[in-house]
């Protein structure tokens, strides 16, 4: 089971995932808005609220994702000195 070390938030609603292996995920709710359980997260204040529950990511909405979602469905981010 995959856990995280720490996450951010943006503001076009994607996350910032970096795991405990040192990978590092984007992952895009944006997808997830039209759902009853993520349509309060289209208030950016809310979707800010995100805090690292280390095998998820929780909201003050209730709702979460689990680790392996985000490191399954996100897209990896190379660090920039490694892209030059």
């Amino acid at each position: 089971m995959r856990r995280i070390n720490y996450i951010s938030t943006n503001e076009d609603w994607t996350l910032d995932v970096c795991f405990t292996n040192g990978e590092v995920r984007k992952y895009d709710v944006r997808p997830l808005l039209q759902s009853e359980a993520f349509r309060e997260l289209e208030d950016v204040a809310i979707f800010k609220t995100a805090r690292n529950g280390g095998y998820f990511v929780a909201w003050d909405n209730d709702a979460d994702l689990s680790a392996d979602t985000l490191y399954l469905e996100g897209i990896p981010v190379t660090p920039a000195s490694e892209s030059n």
